[in-house]
């Protein structure tokens, strides 16, 4: 998607304009993918930009590093702030939330552990990423010829920039075969992921999802999707799911920070199961999706519109939000 540029960036603890928000073109992670981010949506709301699960995210970027044996020079407080602090200086109601920390410019060679690590926030405005029919019409899906890593390959578990190389084949397969996405499996031919969302399959009052064991990333947004379903009297099961699992689903869509909730309409050609079918149950897609974009937030003085307040979700998985809270 195009992007539009926005009146700063956050870079090593300063903002700096957008067009000068530069790298040298023998900036390590350039040349070998060993970078981490996260992405993160920024909502309106009548009291102003809500960031959706800020901290959960810049913690998860923090265990990405960790993985990979990077230290990042700054405490999720510090991030968390500066994530803040980005977001206010775009005078945006809602936005894309892009944190990335990087091996930078002055060593070269696979050993990192003389590399320094930088770190850089970027915002701006962002759409349905799946397009705009995605949620009501769906997806239509194609389970790719590309595998997903093996953990003792490339660790899934870190949302690391080279390993998305993997995701990017499969995506870009599946667009030139006339699908919207592309579904992965891992090694042992189990469901592990879409190339950047969870899946979610519902079938006879149950919703499955894969386990990270299969290579799925842990998906923060697959958290809060399966909380509220549970709150709905659904059973959620982490599982795993063959891939004739998916054509024989009642109800099948895809969740994350980009794609938001999105129906899948079919996968390799096999048709899910229309609204009202005789075999499906209740719709759950509609639901969990009001439920995660519709925020419950205490009424406090409105920011002004020089520095709105940026309020971060607290969702704790043992209790059961009506939506996100978003809390000061």
């Amino acid at each position: 998607m195009p992007i539009t540029p926005t009146p700063k960036i956050w870079m090593n603890g300063e903002l700096v304009d957008w067009d000068k928000a530069q790298v040298h073109v023998l900036t390590h992670t350039l040349h070998y993918g060993t970078g981490v981010f996260e992405g993160i949506r920024a909502y309106e709301t009548a009291d102003g930009p809500a960031v959706f699960r800020l901290t959960d995210h810049i913690r998860r970027l923090f265990s990405s590093a960790q993985i990979m044996g990077m230290e990042i020079p700054y405490t999720v407080d510090e991030l968390v702030a500066a994530t803040k602090e980005t977001v206010a200086s775009t005078g945006l109601e809602s936005c894309y939330i892009r944190p990335l920390a990087y091996y930078g410019y002055g060593e070269m060679g696979l050993n990192t552990l003389p590399c320094s690590v930088d770190v850089s926030i970027a915002c701006w405005p962002w759409g349905a990423y799946l397009g705009d029919d995605a949620v009501e019409k769906g997806v239509r899906m194609k389970i790719s010829s590309w595998t997903r890593h093996d953990h003792n390959t490339m660790p899934p578990a870190s949302k690391t920039t080279g390993n998305y190389v993997n995701s990017s084949l499969a995506k870009v397969e599946a667009l030139k075969a006339g699908y919207d996405e592309a579904i992965m499996l891992a090694p042992n031919g189990l469901v592990a992921e879409c190339t950047g969302e969870n899946i979610f399959v519902a079938r006879q009052g149950k919703l499955l999802t894969p386990p990270i064991s299969a290579g799925a990333l842990e998906g923060i947004t697959q958290n809060s999707v399966s909380t509220i379903a549970a709150d709905l009297g659904f059973e959620v099961v982490v599982d795993n799911l063959a891939r004739s699992d998916l054509y024989i689903a009642e109800e099948a869509f895809v969740c994350g920070t980009a794609a938001e909730v999105s129906s899948i309409n079919s996968v390799d050609d096999r048709n899910i199961l229309p609204p009202g079918h005789p075999r499906q149950g209740s719709p759950l897609r509609p639901l969990v999706r009001t439920r995660l974009l519709t925020p419950s937030i205490p009424h406090d003085p409105k920011p002004t519109p020089t520095q709105p307040e940026i309020r971060q979700d607290s969702f704790d998985p043992r209790t059961i939000p009506a939506g996100f809270r978003v809390l000061t």
